[in-house]
Formats: structure tokens, C-alpha cells, sequence
């Protein structure tokens, strides 16, 4: 029952965090065709409050699975071994938070007016978290090997 708890909360946490991880680049994108100081302006801080919220989602998620994780090996002595699944999955997790890396860069990039990416590389960009997902939640539910 607790590691039905640990993943429900976990859930919850990587909906929070994918939340930042779709709309913080699409600001970016917005941020970027912007031309007036003031606009601008209101963007950076709009991004700076969202970061905040990403990183929040972000840290719980990886949080609350690791502690799912432990959960499990405990649970199921060879669990981590016998998964395969779960290794593909952790290494796109790690994807995922080099991504948030580079996001947060980018923020802070746009900050001090410093970014030289198009509004089309953006949109590009924009796109990983959602193929991240899809595979993250195929190898999660469907668990194929």
C-alpha cells in the first residue's frame, strides 16, 4: 500500500514538472519574437516564476522515485536487476533532467538578454519533453522487456 502512495505522489509531481518543461519553452519562443523592453520584461519574470515551479515538479519527481525505487528493491529483492524497462527508462530520465538543464541555462540566458537561439530552434526544442514522455510512460505501463 505505501508504494502505491509513494506512486501516486509521484505522479502527481512529474505532472507538475512537465508542466514547465512544455510551457517554459514556448515562452521562450514568445520571449524571443518580442521586441518591446517591456514585454520582454514581463516575460522574464513570467519564466523566472515558472523555472521556480519546474524545479519544484522536477526535484519531487526524482524524489518520490527513487524512493519508489528503494520501495521496490525492498519489496521485491532482484527488482532492479530483473527490469530492464527500467534501466532504458532511468537513462531517458537522465535526458530528461539534462534537458531541464539546459532550460534553466536558457532562462538564464534570456535573462541577461543573452540568447541567440531562433524563435524556430525553440520550437524545435520545445518538443523533446513530449517524446521524453511518451516513451518514459510506454516503458512505465507497458513495460515491453
Amino acid at each position: 500500500m505505501f508504494i502505491a502512495w509513494l506512486k501516486a505522489f509521484h505522479v502527481v509531481a512529474v505532472v507538475t514538472w512537465f508542466a514547465g518543461l512544455f510551457y517554459l519553452p514556448r515562452l521562450l519562443v514568445y520571449h524571443a519574437e518580442a521586441s518591446e523592453a517591456v514585454v520582454r520584461g514581463r516575460f522574464k519574470v513570467m519564466e523566472r516564476r515558472l523555472l521556480v515551479i519546474t524545479n519544484i515538479g522536477g526535484g519531487l519527481t526524482l524524489a518520490l522515485g527513487l524512493a519508489t525505487l528503494a520501495a521496490w528493491m525492498r519489496a521485491v529483492p532482484g527488482y532492479f536487476t530483473g527490469t530492464h524497462w527500467l534501466h532504458v527508462k532511468l537513462v531517458l530520465v537522465v535526458l530528461l533532467i539534462a534537458y531541464h538543464a539546459m532550460l534553466a541555462r536558457l532562462v538564464q540566458r534570456f535573462r541577461d538578454d543573452a540568447c541567440g537561439w531562433s524563435p524556430r530552434t525553440l520550437r524545435v526544442f520545445n518538443e523533446i519533453p513530449a517524446l521524453l514522455l511518451i516513451a518514459i510512460v510506454v516503458l512505465a505501463v507497458v513495460k515491453p522487456f
